[in-house]
């Protein structure tokens, strides 16, 4: 019965270490602030459709652009925009966009918001065993980033901005030519003092 067990035991070993050559097992990792969009071209086209000194308050929110519902977005109050558009008294507020400039001299009825949203996906690949034991270690980074900025004086969008990365795409590369016992030593002489 134990020689059984035993041989079972082997090919469960084996066929573990068939698997682990899969490049398939290296890990993946998703990061997603979530909003309503699934590129940075459908923000594009949202903020496109916003017009200052046109759009109001209840046209962001038939966009979907709802301060109190939609995911991801940080409430900028007059000192928030005061804060982000003068950081310095150097700055000469005459030269601000008109927009901004009406925003700040609205003071309390000035407020905004911005949106935030991202997706990265961070795919490893190459040699399993190179990887799992710590000699290299290569990763896919993927994805997008999406920032949209308004201004709102008495419930009407007087400016907006959009920044962002529409396409993240980064190979990172790290070789340690110890492998697991890159940080032995360090770690050693610690332990001695």
């Amino acid at each position: 019965m134990n020689q059984y067990v035993s041989l079972f035991n082997r090919l469960a070993v084996l066929a573990c270490l068939g698997l682990a050559g899969c490049s398939s097992l290296l890990p993946s990792s998703d990061v997603a602030l979530e909003g309503q969009w699934n590129s940075f071209e459908d923000g594009q086209k949202t903020f496109d459709t916003i017009t200052p000194y046109q759009t109001t308050v209840e046209d962001l929110n038939k966009l979907g652009l709802d301060l109190r519902t939609t995911p991801n977005v940080t409430l900028l109050n007059y000192s928030d925009v005061l804060q982000r558009f003068i950081p310095s008294p150097s700055i000469n507020s005459e030269e601000l966009d008109t927009g901004v400039s009406d925003c700040l001299k609205a003071k309390m009825a000035c407020r905004g918001f911005e949106i935030n949203q991202r997706v990265v996906k961070r795919n490893r690949f190459g040699s399993f065993w190179m990887d799992f034991l710590g000699f290299k270690k290569k990763t896919d980074v993927t994805g997008w980033h999406f920032r949209g900025m308004v201004l709102i004086k008495d419930q009407l969008v007087v400016y907006k901005l959009v920044s962002g990365e529409p396409m993240i795409h980064e190979l990172e590369h790290s070789t340690n030519p110890l492998g697991p016992f890159q940080g032995v030593g360090e770690s050693t002489l610690r332990g001695l003092y």
